[in-house]
């Protein structure tokens, strides 16, 4: 069944056209992604759908019984009721419903009823019926059905009753998210719904939205959430829109085909242009031929010909460099306390980064990834613990709050003011690399867009020319093909990155490490976001069959019970989850024998063991490295021996 059609739509800002001749359609249970350039026209076109926005022509078919529900960019509720009242309100027939079964409850209980037979029936055939459709509306659980979503949404028992004007800007759009949820609305429009959502939250809402049980439109610049999300795309650019099957990464593979088709096409369409243009030049004077020249004149005229694949749109074009190289040992974390005078969010936080790392930290909103990175950067001061900076570290810090920014400055004096010795045509090219151009360098900071500033701020960090990298979300306010642009940068990048980021899609592809950060410590994985999630898995697998295992025998009488077959099942399960640990402590322990050995080479040169400063350091590094050797060894005998028993 349709649920939404747009045909030949058209809209335009005064000169400015935005959508063209638009055609979009959706079926129930779809889930289709609108993507694109910032500005290309994304969001205009969902407000126009949910009748936000008027629109110059064209055609939009919605059929009569089909609910609509959008949420918009940055939207919140304003509202002077509690948490648990405001979603309470998508329920007041429910609770009426509820209510007016209560009263004919009362009515049965009493027993003068049964003194009238006639009333008696009427009253139960009304409790019946109305006890049926009751059931059918999900009365018996809308209240479990909202604990479910707000817990999702990050909303606890002990938060229901908090007013919403307390709440934070983004506790409030998660709130709206969440209430938008529940209302279950037949097509679900959702402009940038990530936003200000953690990890966590973005699993549990990919998981929501794949079995919801109707049709989603969505707009996000987050990848990953699109890959798992969504089987159709939609590509909104140069005011037209194209449609393609699958999830974002089969959309780019088919984008790229069409464009090495489209670009072959242009090509050839250009030489017979150009070859029709030069035999118009050359025999339109001559009196023999100019019959001719006419004649391919007009086909030249009345031919429709292609616009380049490559458009006019621009993209930005920067890389980063470093000054000077630093020491293999870039900063060391110990027992760490971060928080604010009054209160600590985190401690017990440690932390090692060597030369060419890319670390990427993880942890749930609130648990205070960007104030251990003010930390770090000395923004703010450690409550306690010891941080201590390598040899040449020099950090450059990109504030996802773009602090740094002077808001009342032009954006050609925001980078002209720090490198003054630039003439003023460097700094212009600087900025046109990161798209400012023309009258835009005139612009004052504080007049920009989320995704300016983001650009300015990343032009800034590009300059200094830092060894060490600290970013505080950099992917946000950015479009799809700004950050495909900055990953790019940052996989070249020859320094050192710690960086904090909810894109998982942004952290598979820069991130060799993950740090995970909680209340009450820090825990590091080897690897990208998908090892860290397969990695933390299995822990807590391990953790709940170790738990499992203690409560086993505590109650001996429970085991006794327990069938032969479902014992060898755990074993087999138990063991082959022994033998992964092993092979991956292996593999651990092969890279860690590799940096000793380098080390211990190094410490046989006579010229870095003359150096008396450097030998200290070496060897420092080496104790480091052997400590960690010896931890796993003792991991890896206390696995085979378990492995042994089974």
């Amino acid at each position: 069944m349709i649920v939404l059609q747009v045909n030949q739509l058209y809209k335009s800002f005064i000169t400015d056209e935005i959508l063209s001749g638009v055609k979009l359609e959706v079926q129930h249970r779809d889930r289709v992604a609108l993507v694109g350039r910032n500005g290309a026209g994304k969001s205009t076109l969902l407000k126009i759908i949910a009748g936000q926005m008027s629109y110059d022509s064209g055609e939009i078919i919605i059929p009569k019984d089909i609910q609509v529900g959008y949420l918009e960019q940055h939207a919140g509720i304003d509202s002077e009721l509690s948490i648990w009242d405001e979603m309470m309100t998508i329920f007041a027939n429910l609770q009426n419903q509820e209510q007016t079964l209560r009263q004919l409850e009362q009515q049965m209980a009493d027993p003068a009823i049964y003194e009238d037979s006639e009333q008696y029936a009427r009253i139960m055939a009304e409790y019946d019926q109305l006890q049926h459709d009751f059931k059918d509306a999900g009365g018996y659980q809308y209240e479990a059905d909202t604990r479910s979503v707000l817990h999702g949404m990050q909303f606890f028992p002990e938060d229901y009753q908090k007013p919403i004007r307390s709440l934070s800007g983004g506790q409030r759009t998660r709130l709206a998210l969440a209430k938008l949820l529940l209302s279950k609305p037949d097509l679900l429009i959702l402009d940038e719904p990530t936003n200000h959502l953690d990890i966590e939250t973005l699993s549990w809402l990919e998981g929501y939205l794949k079995g919801y049980d109707g049709a989603i439109l969505i707009v996000s610049h987050d990848r990953y959430f699109l890959d798992q999300v969504v089987s159709i795309v939609y590509e909104v650019s140069r005011t037209k829109v194209s449609k393609y099957a699958g999830n974002y990464s089969a959309y780019l593979d088919e984008k790229a085909k069409n464009y090495e088709r489209d670009l072959k096409m242009y090509e050839r369409q250009m030489d017979e242009k150009a070859k029709l243009e030069t035999f118009i030049q050359k025999n339109l004077a001559r009196a023999s031929t100019t019959k001719m020249a006419q004649s391919r004149r007009k086909v030249l005229e009345k031919t429709s010909w292609m616009e380049s694949p490559d458009g006019d749109e621009k993209s930005a074009n920067f890389g980063f460099t470093i000054e000077r190289q630093s020491g293999n040992d870039v900063l060391s974390v110990d027992d760490l306390t971060i928080g604010f005078t009054n209160k600590a969010i985190s401690e017990n936080i440690g932390m090692r980064v060597f030369r060419e790392d890319r670390i990427a930290l993880v942890g749930p909103n609130g648990v205070g990834k960007s104030t251990l990175l003010k930390t770090i950067v000395q923004d703010i001061e450690a409550l306690a613990g010891d941080i201590r900076y390598g040899t040449n570290v020099q950090i450059g810090y990109y504030d996802q709050e773009q602090a740094k920014l002077h808001s009342n400055k032009p954006v050609l004096n925001e980078l002209w003011d720090e490198w003054p010795l630039l003439n003023e045509k460097d700094i212009r090219n600087i900025l046109g690399r990161f798209l400012f151009s023309g009258d835009d360098v005139s612009k004052t900071v504080s007049s920009l867009s989320g995704g300016e500033k983001a650009r300015l701020a990343l032009a800034k960090l590009m300059m200094q020319k830092s060894n060490f990298l600290v970013l505080d979300e950099p992917t946000n306010h950015l479009d799809l093909d700004s950050k495909e642009i900055l990953e790019n940068a940052l996989i070249d990048y020859p320094g050192t990155l710690l960086f904090v980021s909810h894109d998982r899609y942004f952290i598979n592809r820069i991130a060799t490490k993950v740090v995970e950060l909680s209340s009450t410590g820090s825990f590091e994985y080897l690897g990208d976001y998908d090892y860290y999630v397969e990695k933390k898995e299995e822990l807590e697998e391990l953790a709940a069959m170790k738990a499992a295992a203690i409560e086993k025998n505590t109650t001996e009488s429970t085991v006794q019970s327990k069938s032969t077959s479902m014992i060898d099942k755990d074993a087999k399960k138990r063991e082959r989850q022994i033998r992964r640990a092993i092979e991956d402590i292996e593999k651990q322990m092969g890279a860690l024998d590799e940096k000793i050995a380098v080390f211990e080479e190094q410490l046989c040169d006579p010229a870095i063991f003359s150096d008396h400063e450097k030998t200290l350091s070496i060897q420092s590094e080496l104790n480091d490295l052997k400590e960690q050797h010896e931890t796993f060894e003792m991991e890896w005998l206390e696995l085979n021996e378990e492995l042994e028993q089974l």
